[in-house]
Parts: C-alpha cells; structure tokens; sequence
C-alpha cells in the first residue's frame, strides 16, 4: 500500500490528485488497486499517512518518536563524519575490528575532536557518540593504555597496510619521498626516550624526543619514526631508507630532504641502495661553486636554470627569489637600525653617567651584534675623547652578503630524461607540506607536550598523531574553498547532536536533519549522517579524578 501523489496539467492549469493505492503481482503482472481518493485531505493529513506507510515496518519507533520522553543526548556529527572517513581512507581496515584497534580508532579521532590526554579521551566518550559509532562497550585509562600497547607491537603491520592502499591509490612506479625531522618537549623526567637536545619548541630546561616523518609528494603521511632527543637529524635518514626499501619494497625512489638532512655521508647511502635525492645545497657551498665557476651568478633569477657538473653527474637547479630576496633586505635593514638605536641609546646614557666606562657598553653591543650575526660587517669603535661610540660599518662586507639574497640551488642526481629541472624545483618546495604537518600536529592535534613514560608508548602515541593528521589533511583538502578551517568545520559540526526518545523501556536515539551548513559540510567529504540509531550502552569509568588543589 502507498500514496500516489501526481501533479499535472490540463487546460493551461496545475491539478494535484493524491491516491491511496495497492499493488500485487497477478500472473507474472503487476496489478494496482486504487483504494481511497486523498485529493481532498489536507497537507497536514497526507503528510501523517505518507509517514505511517513509509514506518509500517517500524511503527514501535514511529509510536515512541510522537509519544515518548525526549530528553538530550550526545554530540553526534564529528565522530560519526571522523568514523567514516577513516573507513573510507583505509584506516579502520589496517587497524582491524579488535577491541584494542577501536580503542585505538577513538583515541585517532578524540585528537581530532578535542585533542589531549588518555584521561581526556575517556572523558570525551562520555560527551561524544564515538564509541557507540565504533563499537566499544568499555573504556577507561587502563584500556587505551594497553591499546598504546598493542599499537607500538603492531605498528609496522599497519603501516604497511596504509601503505598498501596508497599504492594501490596512486599506482606509481617511480616514487618519490619527502622526509623532515622535528622535535617535541615531554614534561617530567621519566619519559625513556627524552634527553636534553636541540630544542626547536625552544622550551629551555626541558627534555625532548625527536620524530621523523616520511610523506609522499603531495604531504599524506607513510610512516613517522621516533628517536632519542639528542639524535641528529642526518642520523635518522638511515631509518628511513630501510624503511622505504625493505618494509615497503620500494624501488626507483627518490629522497627529498632539505640540506641539513641530506649530507655527504648520506648521499653516499642513498648510492649505495641505488636511491635518488634532491635536496639543496648551504650559502658557503653556493660561494665555492661561484669560485669554481661551476656555476655563475648571473644565472641567478626569477627563472629557473639548470647547470649539470659532468665529472660528478650532479645537477644543479638554480633560481634567485625576488620575494624572499626583499624579506631579507628588509631584515638586515632593521638588524642595522636596531643596532643604531642601541648605540644611541648607550651613548645617551655615556653622556648622562661621565664617570661610566666605554669598555662596558662595547662589550654589550658587540654582543649584540654577534647575537644578530651582522660581526663581519659591523664594529664598535671608542672616542675616549667624546666619551661615546660609534658605528664602523664595511660597506664592500654588506654588498657581498646581499650578493646571494633570495638565492638558492638545488641539488640532485636524477637523470634529466626522468625529472625536468621544473619536477625537481617542484618535488623540493613541497617540503613545506611536511613542515604544514608538524605545525599541525604541534597545534591542531598537540602532539605535545607528551606525558608518557614507556617507549612503546611514546612511539604509540605519535603513530596516533600520525594518522589523524592523515585525516585531518583529506578534511582540508575537501573544505579548502569553504573558508573554514578544520578546527571550525568540526566545530560546526558538533551542532548536530542525538535525541534520546524513551517510551516505557524501550530506547531509540534520533539525529535531526543538519542545516544548510552542515549538509554541505558533509557532502564534500562525503558522509551521510543515520536518522535513526540503536541505544548502545558504554561503560565509561575515569579513576582518575580531576585534582581540587594546586601546587
């Protein structure tokens, strides 16, 4: 039985007939049997029969949502779009349906939702629809705990099966690999792979670990690698070919690191296992090949060229940034302004204090000078006479500093037949994407400060971030033209949240419709959000409880 709605014309008017109707097969044919005339009911009533034939398979919940108890229930939009995303992306796949891999599904999409820690997380379940989209019945520190665990003794495997599925997505035969290095702080002094290091949080007194990542061309993380705090960054680079060559079975590839990655020693490696690299070369390097005539300085411009060095079968990409070379222009104008005012400033203070000493304020402003790395070109002179400083600049020292601003050269040892100098140009600049990554994680997903003690965890802890960057990057290239960042888009999504509807013992939970937003929101990640869903009980416990004292 349905309702057969029809509206057409005749004699240049607009008639609507609204028919109750059956249809039966008789024979082999369909037969249909008009039943009632509806065209006289109001909109009202034929909205209510539509919806009664439409639920006459489920009239117990059609009976609750009209008669039963409302009240509010969990914030709905975010987990379920993070959910199906992440199936859709392969990841729900490579972790597999374990009770420790959808715990470990939780803590991916928690640190996308509202990232922080284990403790935060569980209370996150007792606020968002995650569990019951995932399928978890009990959480609390202790399980995403030891789902850190089986995380950190399953890594590799699952790596591999996300790598798996990024080839099977690209299909490439030459691939080629972006790979930088950063650092992260820990608090406390227990974590097992925290030293002191090179700080690029610029967190003095605090110990660090250090993580390399290893994206394709276009920034979608492959493989994230964690090292002691005080591991240099060319001392990571091995890892790294290991893991490209024998856990992933790459072959034709090509490195891309910047120059204080990708060394001699390292060049060498990359030889060794039949590897390419791109990677830049520093100014002194620049200045030898210029002494060398290897290369010339009026090559230098706007439009990239190329010099290819024969004895060692090495090209270089050359190119001048007019941008970049009037950012540091700028720079080291307000360097010398700053150092003016300064001299100003002591000599003010020379004249106000006759008894002060010259040696003094020298030594601070030399200090200074060197603290802004402008001591080949700028010095302090004394006149004891007038009892103040001044300024000895060397202009031929400035000139030849400014000489190679905006200049930079790129170095490789693929074949021209292979990469153009424009793909190699190209292939180096997207490093920025592997440091969009790190600023993303260091922000969006707060990778740091880490709170971990054990290794494995440690480790555990930054494969999580790994992959919801992974998520975060499809989310951004599918909201890019919106004008909303990530953070907004599931934070307006969050305004779709469930409705419990309670009839005697029975339980339903509905999801309204989302409004316009929201809708285009989730059709350009293509996520459809359920109606209706089943009243799922979760075991939520914190035993920790939030502290009601400070220190």
């Amino acid at each position: 039985m349905y309702i057969d709605d029809c509206t057409y014309k005749a004699n240049e008017k607009t008639h609507r007939r609204i028919l109750l109707r059956n249809s039966q097969r008789v024979n082999g044919k369909v037969v249909k049997t008009t039943i009632a005339n509806l065209s006289d009911c109001s909109v009202a009533e034929i909205h209510v029969l539509k919806t009664a034939l439409q639920n006459k398979n489920n009239l117990g919940q059609l009976e609750q949502i009209t008669n039963g108890e409302i009240t509010n229930g969990k914030i709905a939009g975010p987990s379920i779009a993070l959910h199906q995303i992440a199936q859709s992306l392969g990841i729900t796949d490579a972790l597999g349906r374990s009770d420790n891999a959808n715990l470990v599904l939780w803590l991916i999409i928690s640190r996308l939702i509202e990232p922080g820690s284990r403790l935060s997380a569980v209370r996150l379940a007792n606020i968002h629809l995650g569990c019951e989209t995932i399928g978890i019945s009990q959480i609390n520190e202790n399980t995403l705990y030891t789902s850190l665990d089986w995380l950190y003794d399953n890594k590799q495997n699952i790596e591999n099966k996300l790598f798996a599925n990024w080839r099977k997505k690209n299909g490439q035969t030459r691939n080629i690999f972006l790979y930088d290095v950063s650092s992260s702080y820990v608090e406390g002094d227990k974590n097992e792979l925290a030293t002191y290091g090179y700080n690029r949080d610029k967190k003095q007194g605090k110990k660090q670990i250090v993580y390399g990542l290893l994206t394709d061309e276009q920034g979608e993380p492959l493989g994230i690698e964690v090292f002691p705090g005080n591991t240099s960054d060319t001392a990571t680079v091995s890892a790294q070919i290991k893991k490209i060559k024998e856990q992933f079975g790459c072959e034709n590839i090509t490195f891309v690191g910047d120059k204080g990655m990708i060394k001699s020693a390292q060049i060498d490696t990359l030889a060794q296992e039949k590897f390419h690299y791109i990677t830049t070369i520093t100014k002194p390097q620049i200045e030898k090949l210029l002494k060398e005539k290897v290369i010339q300085m009026e090559l230098f411009t706007d439009q990239i060229c190329e010099i290819e060095d024969t004895q060692t079968s090495t090209r270089y990409i050359l190119r001048r940034n007019p941008f970049r070379a009037q950012e540091i222009t700028q720079n080291r104008a307000e360097k010398i302004k700053a150092i003016e005012n300064k001299v100003a400033t002591s000599n003010k203070y020379l004249e106000e204090h006759p008894k002060s000493k010259l040696e003094v304020q020298e030594k601070n402003i030399t200090a200074y000078i060197n603290k802004l790395k402008l001591n080949a070109a700028i010095n302090i002179g004394k006149d004891a006479k007038e009892h103040k400083l001044t300024i000895v600049s060397k202009q031929e020292v400035l000139d030849e500093m400014s000489l190679l601003d905006g200049c930079y050269v790129m170095r490789t040892d693929l074949p021209k037949e292979i990469a153009p100098k424009e793909i190699i140009h190209n292939r180096y600049k997207a490093l920025a994407e592997v440091e969009w990554a790190f600023r993303t994680q260091k922000s969006l997903l707060e990778i740091r400060p880490l709170y971990l003690r054990k290794k494995e965890r440690t480790i555990a802890h930054l494969e999580v971030c790994m992959i919801a960057y992974k998520i975060e990057l499809y989310l951004r290239k599918q909201w890019h033209d919106i004008n909303l960042t990530v953070e907004e888009g599931l934070k307006t999504l969050s305004m779709l949240s469930s409705i419990k509807i309670k009839t005697g013992e029975n339980v339903i939970v509905k999801i309204p419709q989302p409004d316009e937003q929201c809708k285009e929101l989730l059709k350009r990640i293509d996520v459809k959000i359920p109606t209706l869903l089943p009243d799922k009980k979760v075991d939520v416990v914190t035993y920790k409880k939030l502290t009601t004292t400070r220190k």
